[in-house]
This record gives C-alpha cells, sequence and structure tokens, in this order.
C-alpha cells in the first residue's frame, strides 16, 4: 500500500517524484521506497512520490497518476542515479514524455543527478572510514566499482568520483572497476592494485541500494581474494544503507542523501540545471559512438505500465523524448 503523496489535502506548490530504475532484487527496491518515504518526511509539506522506469513496482506511471489525482500538475523531477548516463539522459525524460501525454496540463522539471557532490563524497570517505581507520589510510588502496554503462561520459565521471575520494583523505590510491558493460572488470582492478603493490584493499560498491550488481560486487571481490593470503580484503556498505556502525539512517545513511534529492529538486525548480554536454555521446561523435548522436529517447517498458506491450523491446515510438545532452 503506498501512501498518498505528502501535502495531497492542501499544497499547492510544485511536488516531488523521485524516479529510479528499478531492480529484480526486491529488497533492492523496498529499500528506494523507503528512502522515498525518509523524502516524503522531511520535505516540508511538498508532496512527494516516486517510482520505477522498469523491473520494480511502482511503476512512473502510478507515481505520477497519483500526483496528478492529488492536484498537482507541476512537478520536480530527480532521477535517483548517481551518474548520468543512459537512464538519466535518454529513459527517465521518454517516460515523462509519455506522462505528458497522458496527463494533458502536465509540467515538469527535470533535475540532474546525484553526481560527485561533496554528500556523495563523504558518504563514500564514510563508508571506506567504517573498515579504515585514519591511522591505516597511507597503506589501504580503495577499489571503486561502478554500475558500469555504455556511455563514456558516464564511466568518465565514475574515475572522477573516485580522483575526488581520494584528494586529500591519504590513502594508498583508489582504483576504478566496474560490474557491467565496461572495463577494468572487478578481478582486473583488484589485479592492477597488487601490481601497484596494494596489500590491504577496501572495495566500495558505487551504488545507492542493494540489487543484483551490488551483490555480485562482493561475490567477484571475495571470490578474487579467496586464497590470497597475502591480501587483506574487506567491503564496504552502500550509500544508501543504514550506517554501518550504529544500524541507523541518519546523515552517515540516508539523512545526507535526502537533502541532496530535496537540494536536486529545487535546483530544477529554479532552472538551476547543470549539465555537461561537452562530452555527452548524444551531442558529440564521440569515438564509436558517433551513430547515437541525436538519438530520439524513448522509455522503457514497465510490466506494471498500463501501456505495456508484453512483446519485446523496452521503448515505445510515438513517445519519444526530444534528444538529449
Amino acid at each position: 500500500m503506498v501512501p498518498a503523496p505528502a501535502g495531497a489535502g492542501g499544497s499547492t506548490g510544485p511536488a516531488l517524484l523521485i524516479v529510479g530504475h528499478g531492480t529484480r532484487d526486491e529488497a533492492g527496491a523496498e529499500q528506494f521506497r523507503r528512502f522515498v518515504d525518509r523524502v516524503r518526511r522531511r520535505a516540508g509539506g511538498v508532496a512527494v512520490d516516486g517510482g520505477f522506469i522498469e523491473l520494480s513496482a511502482p511503476p512512473v506511471a502510478d507515481a505520477v497518476r497519483r500526483l496528478v489525482d492529488a492536484g498537482h500538475h507541476r512537478l520536480g523531477v530527480v532521477p535517483l542515479t548517481l551518474v548520468a548516463a543512459g537512464h538519466a539522459k535518454g529513459d527517465i525524460p521518454g517516460s515523462m514524455a509519455r506522462e505528458r501525454e497522458r496527463h494533458p496540463g502536465l509540467r515538469y522539471a527535470y533535475g540532474r543527478p546525484l553526481g560527485p557532490h561533496p554528500t556523495i563524497l563523504r558518504l563514500l570517505a564514510d563508508r571506506v572510514d567504517a573498515l579504515c581507520p585514519a591511522g591505516q589510510r597511507e597503506r589501504t588502496m580503495v577499489l571503486l566499482v561502478g554500475r558500469g554503462s555504455t556511455d563514456p561520459d558516464a564511466n568518465a565521471e565514475v574515475f572522477k568520483v573516485a580522483r575526488l575520494l581520494w584528494e586529500g583523505r591519504g590513502y594508498a590510491g583508489v582504483e576504478v572497476a566496474f560490474i557491467s558493460l565496461a572495463e577494468p572488470s572487478v578481478p582486473a582492478g583488484l589485479e592492477r592494485i597488487v601490481r601497484l603493490g596494494g596489500r590491504r584493499i577496501v572495495v566500495v560498491p558505487y551504488f545507492l541500494f542493494t540489487g543484483v550488481l551490488p551483490r555480485r560486487t562482493v561475490e567477484q571481490a571475495t571470490g578474487w581474494a579467496a586464497g590470497r593470503a597475502e591480501v587483506e580484503l574487506a567491503c564496504a556498505g552502500l550509500l544508501g544503507d543504514p550506517d554501518p556502525n550504529t544500524g541507523t539512517g541518519g546523515q552517515g545513511g540516508g539523512g545526507g542523501l535526502v537533502e541532496l534529492v530535496v537540494e536536486r529538486y529545487r535546483e530544477a525548480l529554479g532552472g538551476d540545471i547543470r549539465m555537461n554536454c561537452d562530452t555527452c555521446l548524444y551531442r558529440i561523435a564521440l569515438p564509436g559512438h558517433a551513430h547515437r548522436v541525436g538519438q530520439a529517447q524513448t522509455p522503457h517498458d514497465h510490466p506494471d505500465d498500463p501501456s505495456h506491450s508484453h512483446g519485446p523491446g523496452h521503448g515505445h515510438g510515438p513517445h519519444a523524448a526530444h534528444p538529449v545532452g
């Protein structure tokens, strides 16, 4: 049972719609739903709802319908993604274009992903520090593991986050790996650390909530470490998990993320939407991706959406959004 959007009884301001990708892991979907509840409780009377573009319930269509039924026809939409990859650049705008067709008069301002915000960097550092006291940093290597994307710009942003995490914190180094779609793989990233002389490694899955890929990250890392007695390896908690030390959802395990989502919402409504278009594959002919310049974006096919065709493919051509970047 999804609660009515906060503010439905009298709020007339723009509502906040939080959009996630979705996961086949029910625990991860439930973590997203609980996070939406935390934002709802702290949003100061703003109506808040959330949904997924695929795989998990509720679909974006249900969240938008609840908000519209409650009288909200202007939304601030925040993609709950860490990098500006295909989901944030195309899939979510495609879904919102379809919702505008379904709900004449609906308007929305689209915010930017969470990105390499100081809050994210602090949460990453908190996760490492839970396993690595300050006195051990100089001999500890960190492996930051991203989801991986076919979008080179998104993969490059993970490397930027790794560098920002390294700067000023005294770790021996921070390397990057990806669990899907991009190289280096998790085993390859760990091998690189060993060749660089690292023997104490903290693996940090760069994910908000649990799911198939975060679990696979831990499995691959621990599997690689098995039988390597010379290596001390530990896997850090996820960014949206309860604090690994206290078990609470406070500043270290969710409170900071709540504030960041509200910040992205306010930016969108104020027209402050800063996106990196210099290396966006929908605008720039990057090597190997020239065919994607100007490519139309279409929504995913969510099984619980009223338009679900029960056929193959994700997109619905008539609902394509404008190319984005």
